[in-house]
């Protein structure tokens, strides 16, 4: 079977999730349409059709809708403003053969996509607004100097407004969607006209469109948070070639290839130091505030600044595969996946509207018929309860919440595959943590020095004499701390290994062996004391080697992987929100034990992936929603076992593909601040629900006790539907 053919569109003015909703349903209906894919977040359509579609007629049927179309160059990334990193005046062209410059491509970003590029009156929404706002104080001035001709004053203000809404209206009803905002808005503002409401029905008009805009500007301002990420990374590299050093663009960097960071730089790309030491600002991409210090072999992430040092760096990740290119699809992706609460809300919009048009019929109809109320003033309330009735605000009470949350997390680092995610996130009541690289560095750290004959320096000298050239994790370790601790580290000769045993060289005239302890006993270099304090440093998880001068016991060096610095703090966030707090490890039970200690928790030590799965299980069957942490491959049962499973980790290391949300900076504290997001969104949204329904309650009642009517109506809608939006923008402030 030959593979579907693909073209995807940038769509502009998509306000909320049933704009997505409306073009999905017409655009399905079209002949040869396989799969249509309608992003909101990413202002995004993706049609899979199988070669006969006929794609003008596509385009044709969303502008129809009252949307902007472009079709986008299929090689263009999946991620806005891809088009950044193309020299200016660069063109590419779309399956018709049109030609899209650069500025084509990112003038979408204007007030019709939201409000990225261009000001809101350059826009048609923002045209259309104005000109009905003349219209509308045209028609007022009219009829002041001439009452004779008000009513036909209003009648054309309305006109010019109400033409464009009516005909989105017909296509809508045309292609699936008959109960659609401009359906409802068309028929109140029609019927009062005929009932002599003229000017009513114009300001309605200039109302209805005045909140559109404001839902355009206030959608924009949720879908430029994340978008905003790309300017992060640089337009421009440089590119080491043959000795040689050239400015490319770095949508050109191939894998591998080497550049050039100079200091205060943006790094243009995913990679790792090939040589160089300097701090690097990780804040745009990881919210870490503090600069982190990395040299030779460490990871950068593209978005951060180069602090004091040049770095040459080998690149790791092609510009559509890098960090922030991966957080944006990540999170557009997550955008669409719909949390349990909003796909009830959209069932039940389904039945609302169409509901609320056959009350808002009876209310016109059976007072006049059965109660001799006059028919122009229940035709009027019936007018007023359509334009209340829409469902606008409540169906956009959700999903606005969503997007700003995760966001505003994705800014942080924090990073959930989906609303369902976020929301399953607030109500976890357990989290179980894995140790090594989660809890705590995954690497060695020397934690004690303990001299007998020399100074400790001395001892970490002579160590580290030994291990300059191996690359085990306890030399490193060693070699780290003589680093920090500027010690001498003088050439060794005759350096071998003690296959089991240690290391043995000659410094200076000396002999010295650095052994395990059991080796160190077999010379019988150690002592009783000694050797106590051995089992006193092994008794907190700690591995101990044994310095030996000329045969004679000189110094310990105590290593161990060490608590991450913000474990504890973290930790304790967790517990203050009522979370219970496991670690589970595949190390030792002394190991654990003391790491469980220092701490503060409860630990399952030596477990093999399938039983960390089976505790979780344990735990769900006792009541608790239970969170997984970990690196998301060794523990990849777990993860998928519990309710949420959370990766721990960096950069292109994140395990994505196992776990539901991830903690792109590895911080112990960002669990806590994932959960406490959930919370927020969830009471945003119930906020959020009792905005949009409390307002049309209220109003709902004024008008059938006859105290308002449509112009207030129509702010019920348009102004609830504002108000939620705003209100989810909150959710964009940093998370404390």
């Amino acid at each position: 079977m030959a593979e579907a053919a693909r073209a995807k569109y940038k769509v502009g003015g998509m306000d909320c999730a049933s704009c997505a909703a409306k073009i999905d349903t017409a655009v399905r209906r079209i002949a040869g349409v396989e799969d249509v894919s309608v992003s909101m977040a990413a202002g995004t359509m993706t049609i899979s059709h199988d070669g006969t579609s006929d794609l003008k007629a596509i385009e044709k049927k969303v502008t129809g809708l009252g949307y902007s179309v472009l079709a986008m160059p299929s090689k263009a990334p999946d991620y806005d403003h891809a088009a950044q990193g193309h020299k200016h005046g660069h063109t590419d062209r779309d399956h018709h053969g049109h030609t899209h410059s650069e500025k084509d491509i990112t003038g979408l970003h204007g007030y019709e996509h939201g409000q990225m590029g261009g000001l809101w009156w350059q826009s048609r929404k923002g045209r259309l607004t104005i000109a009905a706002g003349a219209a509308l104080a045209a028609a007022y001035v009219a009829g002041h100097l001439m009452p004779a001709i008000a009513s036909y004053a209003f009648v054309a203000a309305v006109l010019i407004g109400l033409v464009p809404i009516a005909r989105r209206a017909i296509t809508a009803a045309l292609s699936g969607t008959p109960f659609s905002i401009e359906m409802l808005m068309t028929i109140a503002a029609i019927g009062a006209v005929i009932i002599d409401a003229g000017e009513e029905a114009a300001a309605v008009v200039f109302l209805f469109l005045v909140g559109e805009l404001l839902e355009g500007v206030a959608a924009g301002r949720a879908r430029a948070s994340i978008q905003s990420l790309t300017a992060l990374v640089p337009k421009n590299a440089l590119l080491e070639e043959n000795g040689q050093t050239r400015e490319v663009p770095a949508e050109t960097l191939a894998v591998g290839s080497t550049i050039l960071v100079r200091p205060g730089d943006r790094i243009s790309a995913d990679g790792v130091i090939v040589s160089g030491e300097s701090a690097i600002d990780e804040a745009p991409v990881t919210g870490e505030s503090v600069p982190v210090r990395k040299g030779t072999d460490d990871t950068v992430f593209a978005g951060t600044v180069n602090g004091d040092g040049a770095l040459r760096i080998k690149v790791t990740a092609a510009s559509a595969d890098n960090t922030i290119a991966r957080v944006i699809k990540l999170v557009e992706e997550a955008q669409e996946s719909k949390a349990p609460t909003e796909r009830f809300i959209d069932r039940f919009s389904r039945y609302y509207t169409p509901g609320v048009v056959a009350a808002a019929a009876l209310v016109a109809i059976i007072p006049p018929l059965l109660f001799d109320g006059t028919w122009d003033e229940w035709i009027y309330k019936g007018l007023a309860i359509l334009l209340i009735g829409c469902p606008c605000a409540l169906v956009i009470s959700t999903p606005a919440a969503i997007a700003a949350s995760l966001s505003a997390g994705a800014r942080r680092g924090l990073l959930m595959k989906g609303g369902a995610v976020l929301e399953t996130l607030g109500k976890v009541t357990a989290v179980a943590l894995d140790k090594t690289g989660t809890l705590t560095e995954g690497k060695p750290r020397v934690t004690d020095i303990v001299p007998f004959e020399l100074t400790g320096a001395q001892v970490l000298s002579r160590t580290a004499v030994l291990e300059r050239n191996s690359s085990h994790p306890l030399a490193l370790a060693i070699l780290d701390r003589a680093k920090s601790d500027k010690v001498p580290v003088p050439p060794a000769f005759e350096v071998e290994a003690i296959p089991g045993k240690g290391m043995t060289g000659r410094v200076g005239g000396e002999r010295l062996d650095l052994l395990s302890p059991s080796a160190a006993r077999e010379t019988g270099a150690l002592t009783a004391e000694q050797d106590k304090r051995i089992a006193a440093l092994n008794e907190q998880g700690k591995s101990v080697s044994v310095l030996l001068v000329d045969g004679k016991a000189a110094g310990f060096i105590a290593m161990r992987d060490e608590p991450r610095g913000d474990a504890k703090a973290g930790l304790k966030m967790l517990s203050d929100a009522g979370v219970r707090i496991i670690m589970l490890t595949g190390d030792n039970e002394r190991t654990a034990k003391a790491i469980g200690e220092q701490l503060g928790i409860d630990i399952r030590a030596e477990l093999m992936p399938g039983d960390k799965q089976r505790i979780v299980g344990e735990l769900k069957r006792e009541g608790f929603i239970v969170a997984k942490v970990g690196d998301g491959i060794n523990d990849a049962p777990a993860l998928a076992a519990a309710d949420v499973g959370i990766a721990m980790g960096g950069g292109t290391d994140v395990a994505l593909e196992t776990a539901d949300a991830a903690v792109l900076h590895g911080r112990v504290g960002d669990v806590a601040a994932m959960i406490e997001l959930s919370k927020r969104t969830m009471r945003n949204i119930f906020e959020n629900i009792a905005i949009a329904l409390g307002l049309k309650a209220v109003f709902l009642v004024t008008t059938v006790i006859g105290l308002t009517g449509l112009w207030p109506a129509i702010l019920a809608d348009t102004g609830a539907t504002v108000l939620v939006t705003l209100n989810a923008l909150r959710l964009l402030r940093p998370v404390r």
